[in-house]
């Protein structure tokens, strides 16, 4: 099943975080928090203003992006999880440039 979400709304796969620390502790899932980062699979077409325009969405199909703690609704699809949210509730994009 795949599903295609309406306006400015994007579906997103979260990106699960390591199980251990840096000094070797594993993390029982218990424990462990949601990830507030994750991938875009799906996206919508873009907002509708009042005037009947539509504007592009900035996020596409493939970025990693943040997005707040209490964000989106959770949903499952064929046994996996997805997260549902607006174009404004995402906090940034992730970009693959070097830091140093």
């Amino acid at each position: 099943m795949q599903i295609r979400p309406l306006y400015d709304r994007l579906v997103i796969r979260r990106v699960e975080a390591s199980e251990t620390v840096q000094n070797g502790i594993i993390i029982p899932d218990t424990a462990k928090e949601k990830p507030q980062e994750g991938e875009v699979v799906a996206a919508g077409r873009g907002k509708r203003l009042e005037d009947g325009k539509v504007v592009a969405l900035d996020v596409k199909v493939g970025d990693r992006i943040l997005f707040g703690k209490y964000s989106g609704s959770d949903i499952k699809i064929d046994g996996d999880e997805y997260l549902i949210l607006r174009e404004d509730e995402v906090l940034g994009v992730l970009e693959n440039g070097n830091k140093k």
